[in-house]
């Protein structure tokens, strides 16, 4: 799924080791909460899983791509096997929610026949149907993270990143979308949350990776994060 061996990435406009030797491996079907403080590697991390960085050194696979000889035209391909969801939503503001979601799939060459099947199953999975219709600005912001969940679910990822996802959300909010990523692992989906929420990791029973001044510092399983937050 994950494979990290002696990673190490220096921002070359800052000078900045963001990550330094880093080991790292994250199995199918995991549930793994990514944690640390501002500035110690945890979106530098993140942005090497997905592509959008790449590292100075090491070794990096990600769902059986080779992170570090991918070539460009490749990237499309090896992204439609994660779902990427993010703290600010990024929904289209002048689409439903069901063209939200379709959306991610005509992206990718879906057939109408596919989306009409595949799109309401979603839909329903997290929690949205019978909202179909409605606009991004009708919806509550525990509504539209769904909504994102739903467009990062549809193409059937191996693997869903999320950034900090429940940011915007108030405790319930935040509780409610851990169940909901808790039921998308139980039916085989890799799940990796990049927090700082101490509060919601401490009431899961996951793995918990700490990473500190771009070195992992911490990784078990007793699903308790005891780590300061500076």
């Amino acid at each position: 799924m994950v494979r990290m061996n002696n990673v190490t990435k220096v921002y070359d406009s800052s000078g900045t080791v963001a990550l330094d030797g880093v080991d790292l491996s994250i199995d199918e079907g995991e549930f793994v909460f990514l944690v640390g403080p501002s500035g110690s590697g945890k979106t530098t991390l993140m942005k090497l899983i997905t592509g959008e960085i790449h590292a100075d050194s090491g070794e990096i696979t990600v769902n059986d791509f080779d992170m570090m000889k991918i070539k460009r035209r490749k990237l499309p391909k090896m992204r439609r096997t994660l779902g990427v969801i993010f703290q600010d939503y990024r929904l289209i503001e002048n689409m439903t929610v069901y063209d939200n979601v379709a959306f991610a799939m005509r992206v990718v060459g879906a057939s109408n026949k596919e989306i009409s099947k595949r799109v309401p199953y979603v839909l329903e999975l997290v929690g949205l149907e019978g909202r179909e219709k409605r606009m991004p600005n009708e919806l509550s912001g525990g509504e539209q993270q769904r909504v994102a969940i739903a467009r990062a679910l549809v193409n059937s990822p191996r693997m869903i990143v999320a950034d900090e996802p429940t940011g915007n959300l108030d405790p319930v909010r935040s509780l409610e979308l851990m169940l909901l990523f808790e039921k998308i692992n139980e039916m085989g989906t890799t799940i990796l949350v990049v927090t700082h929420e101490k509060e919601l990791v401490n009431a899961f029973s996951k793995r918990v990776i700490t990473i500190d001044g771009g070195h992992v510092i911490g990784d078990g399983m007793d699903g308790y994060y005891s780590y300061e937050i500076e």
